[in-house]
Order: C-alpha cells, then structure tokens, then sequence
C-alpha cells in the first residue's frame, strides 16, 4: 500500500506519467546524488510559488539548496520599515525555511537590492565605488549566479517564469541562464571549477502564468499543504500575503513546473522546414 505524501505527474506529449516515486518521474534520477537548487528573486518566492516541490524533494532526502537574489530592501508595507525592512526579511526568511525543513547553511543570500536587477545584470569588476555584492572582486547578478552554480552544483534548477509580471523575477532566470552558460567553462576561473553538466530545469510559477502549459504537477497530502501556508504566513512584514495566502488555498495541495530544455543553435537543426 502507498504511503507516500507525495504524487509526482509529468505530461509527455499526450501521456501522463503518474508515480508516488520522484525517481519514476523526473528524469535522470540519480539515487543518493540528487541536488536541487530553487532559485528566488525574493526571499518568499519559493515559499510562494514552490515549496510543497521543495517540500517533495527533502521527502526524497534530496539535498536541496536555495538562492535568494534580492535583500528585500524594497518590501517595506510601513514607514518605520523603510530602514530596517531588510534585516526583518531575512529573518522571516531564515524562520519560514527552517520551519520547511531546510538547512540554514543551504540558504544562500546573494544581497542584490531589489528593483535594482537591470542595473546589476551582466558581471563587472568592482571598485570602491561598488555597493552592490561583490564575490571575488566582482559583481553583477552572473558574477554571484555563476558562483552559486559552481559552489551547489545541482542536478536539477527550478527558476521563476519569465513571463512573471515583476522585472526581478523575469531578469532572475533570463541572468541565470546565460549563467549556466558560463558556469560549464573555463570562463571567470576564481568563481570556482566549472560544473561538468547542464542541470535539468524546471519553471515555477509565482505570480503569473507559464508561456506554454506546464509539464509536471507535484500533489501532496494536506499536512505538506498546511506547512507551505503556515511558512508564508510566516512573512509577516508582506501586509499583502494574505492575497496570496487566499488564492493558495483555491488552488490546494499542488503545484505545477514546466521543464526547460538549454537549446543551443546546432547546424541543420531547421533544414526540415525547408526540405
């Protein structure tokens, strides 16, 4: 009898693949080796948008890594938060990913201001001048994504949509994945050794809807439901998240990713078209 909390589906053209096992269902399962990083522009994306996934894969003792983009600075609802809203965001952070199931020396924070990501995009070197994140003598949201890629080395990558409606989110993957570009070369060498595979990639949805319908539908039990709602709640400087909170328990125990496939122009990819 099935005991799992957890029920993994992926879509295959017009066939559904249903399992209580992730290793069924996502492919190139690697036992004991499964490393999952779940990228943020913000602090309560994931929370927001992935965690019964995120949830899933500790379930599947998967070692699972989280990078946070943004510092919140912008996230103030009150005045007197104007100054301090920061610090206050990366403690509900810290709170809401432990209280998940998270190790605190797997949460990455990159400390990048918010609405700030189009003018911190690409890599430079810094100066004293420089007030953004600097990680070996540079900046820039590359400069720290291809880092975290070489220091996690994860199999599989979940990043929010780019169609989002927030520009944080949609320059969070559009940098990451030139990013994984860079990180499996020789390129930037004092970032660390190149990563010898692309991971898999999975979007997530956080705000707004998937350009193309997704792939994969993660269903879990009411337990592991009730723990994402109590982990956003935990956000309690983001007076909105009731707003999210409300449409999260329309949707119940369920989220959905689309895979993404790393394509690279590759001669007579398009001759059929013309043949």
């Amino acid at each position: 009898m099935n005991n799992s909390p957890v029920i993994y589906e992926r879509r295959v053209q017009t066939i559904v693949e249903r399992s209580p096992r992730a290793s069924v269902i996502f492919p190139d399962w690697r036992a004991g080796k499964e490393c999952w990083l779940f990228m943020g522009a913000h602090d309560d994306d994931v929370t927001c948008g992935a965690s019964l996934t995120l949830q899933a894969g500790l379930y599947e003792n998967v070692d699972v890594h989280l990078g946070i983009s943004a510092n919140g600075c912008m996230g103030y609802c009150r005045p007197e938060h104007k100054t301090t809203i920061a610090a206050i965001r990366e403690k509900e952070a810290k709170e809401s990913y432990a209280f998940l199931g998270m190790k605190p020396q797997n949460l990455n924070f990159l400390g990048f201001d918010d609405c700030s990501f189009y003018l911190n995009a690409g890599r430079r070197f810094a100066d004293k001048n420089t007030k953004a994140p600097v990680i070996a003598g540079a900046t820039g949201l590359q400069n720290s994504y291809v880092w975290l890629l070489r220091k996690v080395r994860p199999t599989r990558l979940f990043l929010p949509t780019p169609t989002d409606l927030h520009p944080d989110h949609q320059l969070t993957t559009k940098e990451m994945m030139i990013s994984i570009f860079h990180a499996q070369g020789n390129i930037w060498p004092e970032l660390g050794e190149p990563i010898a595979e692309i991971p898999h990639l999975y979007e997530y949805s956080c705000y707004s809807d998937f350009i193309t319908p997704p792939t994969m539908r993660i269903r879990t039990n009411n337990e592991m439901f009730e723990k994402k709602i109590k982990a956003v709640e935990m956000y309690k400087s983001q007076e909105q998240i009731e707003l999210l909170v409300q449409s999260m328990r329309e949707g119940g125990a369920q989220e959905y990713l689309r895979e993404i496939v790393f394509d690279i122009m590759t001669p007579h990819k398009h001759d059929r078209v013309f043949d």
